[in-house]
Formats: structure tokens, C-alpha cells, sequence
């Protein structure tokens, strides 16, 4: 009776070669459209499913990548829908009314139209990244206080990819700044959030030119533990100094989001594969492991290749980084570890 029964779990588990993620990647909400008299649904629909596509292909590509899918048509576009929902915002009684689009693609269908293209896409788990903005100028360094970038960093081109978390006014900061005050760009970022050492980190040097003319931006970053640095140059082009300063924030969001972008790319033409051991004699795990996979995107398929009464050996399909994939399952309360040069998998 116990074969028979860890059988019909089996089926129940591998019923289908291909898992399916309840991840949210593929999924663009609140897509805000305007519908009135002259517009029909058809053409609303339409709207909706080309704004919601621009939008995931600006989250999950890179900026240097967006290009390549420009010659994709809306009839091409729709066949990678598969679902869409209209919902009606404003209780206004006149004519003009807010249009709430939701849509969801295919994450198959995506997968198949980038391994076509040859298209890396980024998938971030981790969307914390703890940053402090830096404003030099005429010889001064402004920390916490005077400083346009720090108090208005949040407040200027909100994007929900990346959540940008600048550290409170600390002593310590201030500190360690002033004293490498003439040579920051060898500042030792872990050092200077410590607390966070873990993290995706960036600090940002904002320094206009004595004359005036243009400013640079230096990114100085650690994503994924890895060490990346950028500069970007700013035309004055006779702004005034605030819109300068807010175009140097927007700009160097963007680059930062493309940074961290590169450092979770996933290829879809290069699965991995991991073989691991699920202990059979725990009650549920098995089960639990079933409705926890589901959660995560990253996982294509499981295959089991041997099993007993006391564990079952699989065969893990998955696509981007294995530490990232450690770190998917823990978010799940799932374990993998290596012992012995053997991988075991079990739930928490």
C-alpha cells in the first residue's frame, strides 16, 4: 500500500514535465488608460497589451537589449497574452473615464521569443539596494545635509523594480567620508554600511565642474558581491540647477537598475542542471516541496530519476545562477545543501 501510494503522489507531483510558477515576473499591472466615447474596447485593449508589453521589456532587459524586439508587431505581441483584465477606476458619471489595464504573458512563450532572439532577460530576487548619493561641490562634500540627491533621491522617478534605501543621518558615515575626503573613490563601501555588508550597495559622487558647464556622476557599487563601477557626464546645456540635479538623479537610477540588471541575467539557450536527494521518510515533504517549487520561476522542470521508501533522487532543470537558485528556495523555506559532494534537498 505505501508503494502504491508514494506512486500516486508521483503522478500527482510529475503529472506535467514543465512547472508552473505562480512568480509574477510576467505579470504588468495597473496600466493606466483613458477611455471615452470616440475609442472602442478593441482599440483600449490594444493600448493596454503594447504599454504592458513596453513595460515588461523594460524590466526585464537591458537597456542595450530593449531595440531588439522593436520590430515586433501587436499581432505578434497579443499571441504571447494569456490574460488580461480591464477594470473601471472613476465613478465620475461623465463620459471620461480611468481605465485600470492588468496583463499577464505567457512565460513559455516569452522564454521561446527571447531564445529566438538570442536575449539574455533579468530576473532580481533581491530588490533591496542600500545607496548614498554624495553632492561635491566648489570643494565641499555635502553628506546628509544641503544635499539636493540625498533628500530627493525617493522622490524623483519612482520605479518599483529596485528599492533604493539611503541610510539615516550617522556619525559614523560622516566620519569615514571626511577622512578619505581626498581620494573617495577608494572609499571602502562595506565599510561604510556595514550593517548591511551583505547587500546590493552603491554610493553615487555628484560633482559639478568649476565652471560650471557639465557635472559627472561616479557609481561606485557592489551587486551580487561583485564590484562594478560607472561615470556618467552631464551637459548644464543652461538648465537651472535644480532640473539639472534632477536629471542627473533620474539618469543615474536607470544606470543602477541596468547594473544590477547585468549581475541577474538569466539565458535561456543554457540551463543548468542539479541532482539532488529529497529525504522520503520526513511526512510531507515531498508535498510541501510540490507547492513550494511552484513559487519560483527559475525552477523549468524536475525530473525524478530513482526512488525508494527512504528518498528519491531528482534532476533539477533551472536557468540563471545556482546561488541564486539557494536563494530562491530559502525565501520558499526550502534547504539544499551540499554534503559530501552530494546536494540535498528538503523542506523547512
Amino acid at each position: 500500500m505505501k508503494l502504491r501510494k508514494l506512486i500516486f503522489i508521483l503522478i500527482v507531483f510529475f503529472k506535467t514535465e514543465t512547472l508552473f510558477s505562480k512568480n509574477d515576473l510576467f505579470n504588468v499591472n495597473n496600466i493606466k488608460l483613458e477611455k471615452n466615447n470616440k475609442i472602442t474596447n478593441n482599440s483600449l485593449t490594444e493600448q493596454g497589451i503594447k504599454k504592458g508589453f513596453d513595460k515588461l521589456i523594460t524590466r526585464v532587459l537591458l537597456k542595450e537589449d530593449q531595440d531588439i524586439l522593436s520590430d515586433l508587431k501587436f499581432p505578434s505581441i497579443k499571441q504571447l497574452v494569456t490574460y488580461y483584465q480591464i477594470t473601471n477606476n472613476s465613478e465620475e458619471p461623465n463620459n471620461d473615464k480611468q481605465i485600470n489595464f492588468n496583463v499577464t504573458f505567457d512565460k513559455d512563450k516569452i522564454h521561446n521569443l527571447f531564445y529566438e532572439r538570442g536575449i539574455l532577460y533579468s530576473e532580481i530576487s533581491d530588490k533591496e539596494l542600500y545607496i548614498l548619493p554624495i553632492l561635491i561641490k566648489k570643494n565641499e562634500i555635502f553628506i546628509f545635509n544641503n544635499n539636493f540627491f540625498y533628500n530627493n533621491w525617493n522622490k524623483i522617478y519612482e520605479d518599483d523594480l529596485i528599492e533604493f534605501i539611503l541610510p539615516l543621518e550617522n556619525i559614523e558615515i560622516i566620519q569615514n567620508i571626511n577622512k578619505n575626503k581626498n581620494n573617495l573613490i577608494e572609499i571602502n563601501i562595506t565599510n561604510l554600511f556595514k550593517e548591511y555588508k551583505n547587500k546590493n550597495l552603491a554610493l553615487v559622487f555628484i560633482e559639478e565642474n568649476k565652471k560650471g558647464n557639465n557635472a559627472k556622476a561616479y557609481i561606485k557599487s557592489i551587486i551580487q558581491g561583485k564590484s562594478i563601477s560607472k561615470s556618467l557626464i552631464f551637459k548644464n546645456n543652461n538648465l537651472k540647477e535644480a532640473k539639472l540635479y534632477e536629471d542627473i538623479i533620474i539618469e543615474s537610477k536607470k544606470e543602477i537598475i541596468n547594473l544590477v540588471k547585468s549581475k541577474n541575467l538569466i539565458d535561456i539557450r543554457t540551463p543548468s542542471f542539479l541532482n539532488t536527494k529529497l529525504d522520503l521518510t520526513k511526512k510531507g515533504n515531498l508535498v510541501e516541496l510540490n507547492i513550494r517549487v511552484k513559487n519560483i520561476d527559475s525552477i523549468e522542470n524536475i525530473f525524478v530519476q530513482e526512488f525508494n521508501k527512504n528518498y528519491m533522487s531528482l534532476r533539477i532543470k533551472y536557468l540563471g545562477k545556482l546561488d541564486k537558485l539557494i536563494n530562491q528556495l530559502k525565501k520558499e523555506n526550502i534547504d539544499l545543501q551540499l554534503i559530501n559532494d552530494q546536494w540535498f534537498i528538503k523542506t523547512l
